[in-house]
């Protein structure tokens, strides 16, 4: 669903720029909102979210899926975690679908998808396993990459019950805005996937942006 947002980017509190294949980790309070903005359209956002309190809590797919009925996420979608607690709200979405299913690219990954060659490319699990090995204040470790959302992702799902990677459906500027109901760190890598189009094949900055609240 379609919803564009009230808030004003000059009021924001917080912006930073995601270059390509670039991680970003960073506490959001309840009552804040999230913005993620696709600069240039076609990008994959593979993100994680957990608990500020205790990050063994974190997003669940498994119950995402369950409580929304959806495979797909877009504005008034609430993300569970793992407790079945709500975590964050989708308030604002101007792409309109977000993958649930899709994973996160990786070394292994890239070498059963396409070729051994593809192996030592980089992939997601890298960014985030960078991002915890030099942010160990956070309180995370390898164990607690689990789900991810695929934000501007395209992956349908086949009438045989498969999964394809396609073409994005966003475009330049568009964003989705999520507010934040328990105090949460977010985990980005802004994917720098090159062998299918989730990217356009061809991977471009993301931006983050925060307000303390909707109003």
């Amino acid at each position: 669903m379609i919803k564009e947002s009230p808030l004003a980017v000059e009021d924001a509190t917080f912006r930073q720029q995601v270059g390509a294949g670039d991680y970003f980790i960073h506490r959001v309070n309840a009552g804040q909102i999230l913005r993620i903005v696709d600069l240039h359209g076609n990008q994959a956002a593979d993100t994680l979210f957990y608990s500020a309190q205790d990050p063994s809590e974190r997003y669940s797919a498994m119950d995402t899926i369950r409580e929304q009925g959806n495979l797909y996420l877009t504005a008034g979608s609430v993300l569970k975690t793992n407790e079945n607690n709500d975590l964050l709200t989708i308030v604002a979405d101007t792409c309109g679908r977000h993958d649930t299913l899709g994973g996160a690219c990786a070394t292994e990954s890239n070498t059963v998808r396409y070729d051994l060659e593809k192996r030592c490319m980089h992939a997601c699990r890298d960014s985030w396993m960078l991002a915890i090995q030099e942010n160990e204040s956070f309180g995370l470790d390898k164990n607690d990459i689990t789900h991810n959302i695929n934000f501007f992702m395209n992956v349908p799902v086949t009438p045989e019950g498969g999964l394809t990677f396609e073409d994005g459906i966003s475009a330049p500027g568009k964003y989705v805005e999520l507010e934040a109901i328990m105090d949460t760190i977010v985990l980005i890598s802004n994917c720098p996937q090159l062998n299918n189009p989730c990217n356009g094949y061809n991977p471009t900055p993301v931006e983050v942006v925060i307000w303390d609240s909707a109003s």
